[in-house]
C-alpha cells in the first residue's frame, strides 16, 4: 500500500473520530475535552493507533478507559460515515504523552 493512501486513510478516520467524540462528548469522554493528537493504521488496515490529549474533566485514564469500553460503538460510526472504505481497522486508543516528554526536555535543558 502506498504511504500517500495509507496518509489519506489517517486523515479520514482522525476526521470522523474527532467528530464522533464532539458529538457524544457526555456518552464517551465523560465531559472531558479530547483532541486526537495522531491516528496510524498498519499497512494492512487491520489496526489503527489512535493517540489522544485529555483535558478537564476526569483523570486521562479513566475517560481513556471509557473510550476503550466502547470502540465498537466507535468503530461502527466510523464504518456508517466512511461508507466508501470496505475494510474499518480494530481501534485502539492511547494517551499522547508528547506535550509531556516536550516539557521534560525543556525543563532539562533549562537546567
Amino acid at each position: 500500500m502506498s504511504a500517500i493512501r495509507q496518509q489519506k486513510i489517517e486523515a479520514a478516520i482522525r476526521q470522523e473520530l474527532s467528530m464522533i467524540l464532539l458529538s457524544k462528548a457526555t456518552e464517551l469522554t465523560l465531559g472531558a475535552m479530547v483532541s486526537i493528537a495522531v491516528v496510524r493504521v498498519t499497512a494492512d488496515l487491520s489496526l489503527a493507533r489512535c493517540y489522544l490529549s485529555v483535558f478537564g474533566g476526569h483523570s486521562p485514564e479513566t475517560v481513556l478507559q471509557k473510550i476503550n469500553e466502547n470502540s465498537g460503538i466507535i468503530r461502527k460510526d466510523i464504518g456508517i460515515r466512511l461508507k466508501n472504505m470496505r475494510k474499518i481497522p480494530a481501534l485502539r486508543f492511547y494517551i499522547d504523552d508528547s506535550l509531556d516528554y516536550a516539557e521534560k526536555i525543556n525543563d532539562l535543558l533549562k537546567k
